[in-house]
This record gives C-alpha cells, structure tokens and sequence, in this order.
C-alpha cells in the first residue's frame, strides 16, 4: 500500500512552497496538479515520474473530483507514494476535505501537507494586511460562489456586520450581487474594496475602488479570474504598503539592462 499527500502549492509564486511540500513533489512517484499550480514546481518532481493534469476552468472540468478520488485511491493501492498538488491550501476551498474522506472510506494513508493561501499572499504581496489594529480585528474566508442555501440571507448579514475583512476566492463573476449583498445588509457604499489578478505573480495586477463603484471599476480594467476580493479598511493601505509591483519593476529592468 502506498500513501498520498495533499499538498498546497502556495498562491503562485514558486518561492512560496514549503520545504515539505517540495519534498513531497520530489519524492512522489504519481502527481496530480490542479490549474493554478505554477508549473515550475513540477521541475522538482523525479524523471519517471507521473504527471496527471486535473485542472479545472469556470464552468469545465478536465476531471470530475470522483475521477480524481479515485485515481488517488487506485496508485495508492498499487504501492505508488502519490502527491496531490492543490493550489494554496488543500483545505481552504480546495476539495481537501473531500479528498481525505475518499481516502478514509478506502483505508488509504495520506498526510495533509498545508501552503499558503491566496487570502492572506496574495493581499500581502498588494502591500494590503488582512488584520491590522487600527483596521480589523477580524477576518473572514469566504467562497464567491456555492450552493444555493436557506440561510444565504443570514450568511450576508452576517458578513457585512461582524467581519472587519473579507478575502472572497473564486468571485468576479459574482461581484455585483456579493456588493449588492453587503450593501443591503449595512456596509458602507464607500468601503474600499480591491482585487488582485494573479497574486504573488509576475502578472499580478490590483484596481481598487468602493462597494459603490467597483463594478465599474473591474469591468473597465478587465480584471478576470483567477482575483481574490479584498474588502474592508485595510484595502486603504494598498497605495502607502504596496512593495512587489515596485520590486518586480526594478527587478525586470535590472534584468533587461543586464541581457
């Protein structure tokens, strides 16, 4: 019997893998990666091994996640050391948790190997802090989108009263009715808000704005997925603390003028 490790890759900058979970990419004889796994990492992995893409787009599936399950389960059983390479971290809307039950339910042995999420990364590398004590005590991860619920009108409430920040993952599509939400439950028009194309990238761009406005905003920058959503106060320290934009410049045209 093998083992499988559910490993996050971090938000995109290849630098911000941990140790173990480079480890676990070396050592792996099968890996599956998702979409947003930045491929560099995947140089680390040994000659022979296997290299199973399960990226997913908006709307389309490359494999469906019972696909994937059980392709973990069935290497496992054939002895293989499996790394599942999920973007971020494996249990922060990544179908870890569905993963690991898979796993369970077939007596298989896995470890869960954490990375850094793109709700605090990719803010951070925008020069925006999630908490902050003149700004917020608290802080939310919250999906763009699911299932419809009973208690959406709760949930809402909720959010738009007793979080200081929220970092939304997978919701450009849903950015007027998230803002639209907000607003009727009592957030401010003129909370800041940002968005963060491609965080920890060399692409990285951010466009700020307002509940009030941002909309416009986005749709006048083109700002698409993959974008994680910033509101709250904190977004006001993006322009003063904003330092990988600037770094990436310098760095690219030291780069330039050296070739």
């Amino acid at each position: 019997m093998g083992k499988v490790y559910l490993v996050g890759a971090g938000p995109g900058d290849p630098d911000l893998i941990t140790v173990k979970g480079l480890r676990c990419i070396q050592e792996a004889d099968v890996i599956l990666y998702d979409r947003l796994v930045n491929k560099k990492l995947l140089e680390h992995a040994k000659s022979d091994a296997d290299l199973i893409y399960c990226g997913k787009l908006p709307n389309y599936h490359t494999l469906k996640q019972e696909t994937i399950n059980s392709f973990l389960v069935k290497y496992a059983k054939k002895g293989k050391v499996v790394t599942r390479l999920k973007g971020g971290d494996p249990f922060i809307f990544g179908r870890g948790g569905e993963e690991a039950e898979a796993l369970v339910n077939n007596g298989v042995s896995f470890e869960v190997v954490p990375g850094i999420t793109s709700g605090v990364a990719a803010p951070a590398y925008a020069g925006i802090p999630v908490t902050h004590r003149d700004y917020s005590a608290s802080f939310a991860f919250v999906t763009g989108h699911r299932k419809e619920v009973e208690d959406e009108e709760i949930r809402w409430e909720s959010l738009a009263k007793g979080v200081d920040t929220l970092a939304i993952y997978m919701g450009v599509r849903n950015l007027p009715y998230i803002c639209e939400q907000l607003l009727r439950y009592g957030k401010s028009a003129n909370t800041p808000i940002a968005l963060i194309h491609w965080g920890t990238c060399e692409t990285q761009r951010t466009v700020t704005g307002t509940l009030s406005n941002i909309v416009e905003v986005v749709q006048k920058e083109k700002i698409e997925n993959p974008s994680m959503i910033i509101i709250g106060e904190v977004v006001k320290l993006h322009s003063k603390l904003s330092w990988f934009q600037k770094s990436a410049q310098q760095y690219y045209s030291y780069a330039q003028e050296a070739y």
